[in-house]
């Protein structure tokens, strides 16, 4: 067993010798005869088609086990009509794995606007319905109806991002935890390596699975609180009128002098200690606890689901709860029911990070799917995820909530040996890697400057609303990566698509420089998400003065390089806190800077997310709450037609949307914006018809069409080369007087 994961227990006597790591784990009883198995120790369920590669957590996991010396077999997108699907590995000796793939199945198959999906880019052919709704749920089911007595163990981002009650989009309701609802023993939230080798190895050693209570990064049913814990009571908010200055039950007692915030004297702490009529009702003691045997009792199912203003006090206490160096656990009633949660998973070292990502994958999908294309495989077949984790802390986002907001960073030794890999073993290679990158593609080694503080802060976020000085903003262990990577035999490009975080690129010139002479194949995405400080301000995003900074150096480092670069932004729609002021100053902002978005994105309410809970409540989680009518509210864009008009503000130049503009636009009183002037931001309906549609004249008004080349739909792409034909002239910006 490899040092990096020993568990507390010895591994059983009867797994001693490790198996020989098989080319793919089995999804037939064929395949598990070939390896001389009688039965699988694990057998693991996906809601994705099982691909052998480390962007897949099925697959990482499946690896991981096996290495451990446990025979693994895996049953991916099977038919959840009956249990028949659930028996074809037979009965596993020691558990089910079960996730519902890498991505929420609910957000796999629905929009935005709730519509279903026609597609579904982790299954063979593209094709959609190869998984049910909440599949966590329903193979959890079907598991317990095959084989009643073996345990089951949830995983994946759908039970991570599900294990407490909260609000469903689809159901537009609250849900209780989905440990609850799939009837599972354990569930296992965030990276949960080192949870699943502990379970495992556990579990063979004859523990039962209900006796499993001490793992980090796991949630299960309890009774009632152990003896020798102590309990904080935090399910209410409480109305006393004046009282004096007390300890804010929201920061971490143990907070170090060193701490920035508490250096300043303001942000969170000082906000909440400042006087006012509303406190949480049971405060933490002044006297230091042992944070190993607390816990923080949130507000019950019952509460949260009728109480908004509770939800937002629940969301606000765990997300304030998720720094592994001082979080504390959590437990939430469910009728008679206590769903315990214990503190985050600790986050792997670099040996670790190795370890996992040097398992023997095969890099390709199974077999048994032929030459059926997986879009989502063919995305990442030549990328190469090089860390985890983000600190970022955007509010629509829960990559925080999943993988933690601690940087976890692989050796280059490990990067360059799998890009070497990719290049001598994974088919259609040509000598281009995809991606360099992960959740951010520029935080790989950047942490804080001290552990002490990293283990005691609780900001939500170490670059908002500016960049904390306890954070380490050297980029040159990234540079020296992309350098050396560019040096291998046989690699003639590499190029970075994962997401930048632009503002804490901007702290490195030497880095923009490097990525900007060799590593952005004609275009970059970056994403500043809005314009307005408003909206910004719940996002937890940066002004757009920022971009303007990246901008400015992206454009002097293209033309240095003698290259035409372009920046492509991405915004978001209706997010809480946007108004209908606030998108339309962003389409004059997108008019003014010639950007006209193909596709743009409309906020969706994901599970846990803070904004989520922004949406659901009307209530801002990232202040103090209270009930009191001057508290701060939240409006968010929740009807059909105002979604529409805020995804129509994105697309100002689409005649389509002209109508619905037009129409906003009396009502706001900005009628002077309607018209054919420079300043206007859409025609007068008389000379609509005289525009050209916005898929054949895509371009800012300051370009020019060539003869023999037309411009691409979105305006920060260089135009592609197409011949002219006689009946077909390329349309010119120039005429688009709006």
């Amino acid at each position: 067993m490899n040092q990096v994961f020993t568990p507390i227990h010895t591994r059983p006597a009867f797994r001693q010798n490790k198996t020989k790591a098989a080319p793919f784990l089995p999804m037939s009883r064929q395949e598990m005869q070939q390896l001389g198995w009688e039965c699988c120790d694990i057998i693991l369920v996906t809601g994705d088609a099982y691909v052998d590669h480390p962007s897949f957590g099925m697959a990482i996991i499946g690896r991981l086990l096996e290495a451990q010396g446990f025979r693994v077999g895996i049953i991916a997108q099977p038919d959840w009509h009956s249990s028949e699907a659930f028996k074809t590995l037979g009965k596993p000796a020691l558990f089910f794995g079960i996730a519902a793939g890498n991505m929420d199945s609910m957000i796999n198959r629905y929009t935005a606007d709730r519509k279903i999906r026609s597609d579904d880019a982790y299954t063979p052919g593209n094709v959609a319905g190869k998984r049910p709704d909440r599949a966590s749920i329903v193979y959890s089911q079907r598991c317990r109806e095959a084989y009643k007595d073996v345990p089951l163990v949830l995983g994946g981002i759908e039970a991570s991002l599900r294990r407490i009650a909260h609000y469903d989009y689809w159901q537009d309701k609250v849900r209780r935890s989905i440990l609850l609802d799939s009837r599972a023993d354990l569930l296992l939230y965030g990276n949960a390596e080192r949870a699943i080798v502990e379970v495992a190895h556990r579990l063979a050693a004859g523990e039962a699975i209900d006796s499993l209570r001490d793992i980090r990064g796991t949630a299960f049913v309890r009774k009632d609180t152990p003896e020798n814990w102590m309990e904080i009571d935090s399910t209410r908010i409480d109305r006393p009128g004046k009282i004096d200055k007390i300890i804010n039950p929201y920061v971490n007692t143990r907070d170090l002098p060193q701490c920035e915030i508490e250096q300043r004297g303001g942000g969170e702490s000082a906000e909440m200690d400042a006087e006012d009529d509303v406190q949480v009702l049971h405060i933490e003691p002044r006297v230091r606890l042992d944070r190993s045997k607390t816990v923080i009792r949130i507000p019950s199912f019952e509460k949260v689901s009728k109480d908004p203003v509770l939800y937002a006090h629940a969301s606000r206490v765990l997300h304030l709860e998720t720094n592994p160096g001082n979080a504390r656990a959590l437990v939430q009633l469910h009728g008679d029911q206590e769903v315990w949660l214990n503190p985050p998973p600790i986050p792997l070292t670099t040996d670790e990070m190795d370890y996992v990502f040097d398992l023997p994958y095969a890099r390709v999908p199974h077999p048994l799917y032929g030459k059926a294309e997986i879009p989502a495989y063919k995305m990442i077949r030549f990328s190469v995820n090089i860390m985890r984790g983000c600190f970022g802390g955007c509010t629509f986002c829960s990559i925080t909530e999943h993988e933690g907001r601690i940087i976890q960073n692989r050796s280059q030794t490990s990067i360059i040996k799998e890009i070497e890999q990719i290049r001598d073993k994974v088919p259609g290679f040509t000598g281009v890697i995809s991606d360099l990158g992960g959740p951010t593609a520029n935080m790989y080694r950047i942490a804080c400057k001290t552990t002490e503080i990293e283990a005691a802060c609780r900001k939500p976020s170490c670059v908002y609303p500016g960049i904390c000085n306890n954070l380490n903003t050297d980029h040159s262990a990234l540079t020296q990566l992309y350098r050396d990577a560019r040096k291998l035999k046989g690699v003639k490009k590499i190029l970075i698509a994962s997401g930048l975080r632009y503002d804490l690129a901007i702290e490195d010139p030497e880095y923009v420089r490097e990525l900007v002479t060799h590593h952005v194949g004609g275009y970059l995405k970056i994403a500043p998400e809005h314009t307005e400080q408003g909206p910004l301000d719940k996002m937890m995003k940066p002004g757009i003065g920022s971009y303007d900074t990246f901008k400015k150096m992206f454009e002097r480092f293209s033309k240095e390089a003698g290259k035409d670069q372009y920046l492509i932004p991405y915004f978001i729609a209706a997010h809480p806190g946007t108004t209908d002021t606030d998108m339309l100053n962003l389409a004059l902002w997108l008019k003014t800077n010639g950007f006209k978005a193909d596709q743009v994105q409309a906020f969706y309410p994901s599970p846990m997310a803070t904004a989520t809970a922004m949406y659901h409540t009307g209530r801002n989680p990232l202040r103090r709450l209270s009930y009191k009518k001057s508290a701060e509210k939240v409006d968010s864009v929740k009807g059909e037609r105002q979604r529409r008009l805020h995804k129509a503000f994105l697309r100002w130049h689409d005649p389509e949307n002209w109508p619905l503009l037009r129409e906003a636009l009396n009502s706001m009183g900005r009628a002077d914006l309607i018209g054919p002037g420079e300043q206007q931001l859409i025609p007068d309906e008389e000379v609509a018809e005289a525009y050209p549609g916005s898929r054949r004249n895509n371009a800012p008004r300051m370009a020019r069409a060539v003869k023999g080349k037309l411009l691409t739909q979105h305006t920060g792409l260089p135009p592609r080369s197409h011949k002219v034909t006689k009946n077909h002239k390329p349309a010119i910006a120039g005429r688009r007087k709006g």
